[in-house]
């Protein structure tokens, strides 16, 4: 079978999702919260997009069980993604371990990923989240010329 790759802001939906761009996707997901999560990943996201203002809002991964996917920003590569749980909010980043993370913002350890969960009433350093986006953004232009 013959498939096209995928490119950046590629989304796989179904029903009324489809005809919405990724970023009115993730303004849904996150107005439909409704409680300390839509702040927080509101928050996160124009940190985010400060960060970098060139990065692409995607949605990944949806599926029956999660049918609005996942949020994802990318630049030249998967950035971070986005997910809302129960009692906290998950920013993971795709290639974390290689990132330097002097403000100690990483709080979920892992060989190749690494995430920052955030609980309800936790604060995060704006400054050093951005410059871990613009590390993570830095690192992917590097491999992506290689």
């Amino acid at each position: 079978m013959n498939r096209r790759p995928r490119k950046a802001g590629d989304m796989k939906t179904s029903g009324p999702q489809k005809s919405k761009s990724p970023s009115q996707v993730i303004d849904a997901r996150i107005k439909e919260l409704g409680d300390w999560r839509e702040k927080m990943l509101s928050q996160l996201r124009s940190l985010v997009k400060e960060a970098d203002p060139d990065v692409v809002e995607e949605v990944k991964w949806c599926k029956p069980s999660n049918p609005a996917g996942i949020p994802v920003w990318s630049h030249d590569g998967i950035i971070c993604t986005g997910e809302t749980y129960k009692d906290h909010v998950r920013l993971t980043f795709a290639k974390g371990a290689s990132l330097k993370d002097p403000s100690h913002l990483f709080n979920q350890e892992g060989t190749v990923r690494r995430a920052i969960d955030i609980r309800e009433g936790d604060t995060i350093d704006e400054e050093a989240f951005k410059a871990l986006v613009r590390a993570a953004v830095t690192l992917n232009k590097s491999q992506a010329n290689n």
